[in-house]
């Protein structure tokens, strides 16, 4: 949780963008996860389920191990790079056909989705290139 919060807030810190926090929470935290998938799973003595004792989450699948940590972070780096190349270049596709760029000013999270993910700290507004700052629409939704 602090780790997710803390990517958050650095993601504010260097200005990037995010819609609804979604790579400081579901990214990172999923990438840490299957890091320390490796670290935090069962013992040696749960390898084979028939002989493991009661208290093995998961017998008979991983165990916890140096060799299993490291598998862990090789795969984990692969997907994050392959799923950053995918969607670099999927996205650029999409640019020829529809803007991805926003239109409007103001908060993004307020103007795409109409609400905010965490209203405690500052965001940065979107402004377009040699515009002038305004303030973002108002929070509220008229439904």
């Amino acid at each position: 949780t602090l780790f997710c919060y803390g990517c958050c807030e650095l993601r504010k810190v260097f200005g990037f963008d995010d819609a609804l926090d979604v790579w400081g929470v579901h990214g990172m935290g999923g990438f840490v996860g299957s890091i320390l998938l490796g670290a935090i799973a069962d013992g040696s003595d749960c390898a084979v389920a028939a002989d493991a004792p009661a208290y093995c989450v998961n017998a008979g699948t991983i165990t916890r191990s140096g060799e299993q940590f490291g598998k862990q972070i090789v795969a984990t780096v692969f997907c994050a790079v392959y799923s950053f190349v995918v969607t670099y270049v999927l996205l650029r596709l999409i640019n020829l056909v529809i803007p991805i760029k926003p239109q409007l000013e103001g908060a993004l999270d307020l103007q795409e989705h109409g609400e905010t993910a965490y209203n405690h700290t500052p965001t940065k507004a979107y402004i377009p290139e040699g515009k002038e700052e305004t303030k973002p629409p108002s929070a509220e939704v008229n439904v």
